[in-house]
């Protein structure tokens, strides 16, 4: 029966946009089995896409309110499942793996944790890398240019109202497989409803945007790949090593990086101005610069956009161009739904209500949806239908 429930539990976690897939070894179901008891297992596909009140959960559970309450805190505080605080109120929902609940596992991630999430990540394939993009540090901006606030890190951040920082979950994991980063360590920041579900769960801890801009400064120095959600208002901002980060890992894997990311630049050497000093090659994470015979050379196919380079070319030989690149989706909620309509999922049929949903205005009616009924009966529907 056990094994049972994990089998189901994954195959309800693949049904999500970034999806689980199974493995010939099984470390799927091992890391489930891990995290979840087979009673957590079985609440949890009972659940749905989309936060739900205890009083609501409660009735499908088959318990009453107030214990459906304690068993739906306890699995958000374990990081299980996602809490939503709007008023006075708490809404729960199902979460997908990555970006989502291993994330939640920062605080308690152990070495046995960290070696199967190791091993799994090779199966993933790029479902995780659309939910991510690349903004440029802030020193390879050039200030007179019109790039739009959303490819802006600092303009990106001082827009946001909540902050928060928790430590890399993936520089933890690599220190506990004896591969540690000299790096900052507390770098994952998070905004608005990531943050509120991070700070209550206790992952991270609550801070001022200014803080949050010292971090990134904190970052660029550091070079550190910056990575907001893939959406113009964002839930979250990782600042990326590739020797840590699972998702420059795997781009760096690739032959050609640039396929692969969602950024909007790339470099472009001036070569009267370089003195092929080197430092541009140090900064760069996808080893796309390299010194051939006293030339430095840039692999294109390589240059996923940072800016890391640029930021602090002393002969200012180096700058970002624009390139091509998908448009971006408004907001996490549409960035789900467009990961979801490209796996043919049902949450993908949700794509055009969620280009125009205001995620903090949705998260501010929740109180009102619930408590004039109209929600009840329209989730339902949705959930009949396996949108949600």
């Amino acid at each position: 029966m056990p094994e049972e429930i994990y089998t189901q539990l994954r195959e309800y976690l693949d049904g999500m946009p970034g999806g689980f897939p199974s493995t010939e070894s099984g470390v799927e179901l091992r890391i489930l089995e891990k995290l979840f008891s087979p009673e957590d297992a079985r609440l949890t596909m009972q659940l749905r896409m989309f936060p739900e009140p205890p009083s609501v959960i409660a009735k499908r559970w088959g318990m009453s309110e107030e214990q459906a309450a304690e068993k739906l805190k306890e699995m958000a505080d374990k990081g299980l499942i996602i809490r939503i605080h709007s008023g006075k109120h708490d809404f729960y929902q199902a979460t997908q793996y990555q970006v989502g609940f291993l994330e939640f596992f920062v605080t308690t991630i152990d070495r046995e944790l960290a070696e199967m999430v190791v091993e799994f990540e090779k199966s993933l394939g790029d479902n995780v890398l659309q939910q991510h993009r690349v903004v440029p540090v802030g020193a390879a901006v050039d200030p007179t240019s019109s790039i739009a606030s959303y490819e802006k890190a600092k303009e990106i951040i001082k827009k946001q109202k909540l902050a928060a920082v928790a430590d890399c979950i993936c520089k933890k994991q690599q220190a506990l497989l004896g591969r540690e980063c000299e790096k900052p360590l507390e770098t994952c920041l998070s905004f608005g409803i990531g943050a509120d579900h991070m700070i209550r769960t206790d992952k991270a801890r609550e801070i001022s945007i200014d803080e949050a801009l010292e971090i990134i400064d904190r970052a660029e120095k550091n070079a550190m790949i910056l990575m907001p959600t893939n959406a113009k208002d964002i839930v979250h901002m990782c600042c990326c090593c590739s020797c840590c980060c699972a998702l420059l890992r795997m781009l760096k894997a690739h032959d050609r990086p640039a396929d692969y990311v969602r950024s909007a630049f790339q470099v472009r050497k001036d070569p009267e101005s370089c003195n092929a000093c080197g430092e541009c090659i140090e900064r760069c994470q996808m080893e796309a610069i390299t010194d051939s015979n006293g030339t430095i050379e840039i692999d294109l196919a390589r240059c996923i956009g940072c800016g890391l380079c640029v930021s602090t070319c002393q002969q200012d030989a180096l700058s970002l161009i624009a390139r091509e690149t998908a448009p971006i989706p408004a907001n996490y909620l549409n960035m789900l739904s467009e990961l979801a309509s490209s796996r043919n999922l049902g949450f993908g049929k949700l794509n055009p209500v969620m280009k125009m949903t205001s995620l903090p205005l949705f998260i501010k009616m929740l109180p009102f949806l619930y408590g004039s009924g109209l929600a009840r009966p329209i989730v339902d529907q949705m959930a009949k239908r396996g949108w949600v």
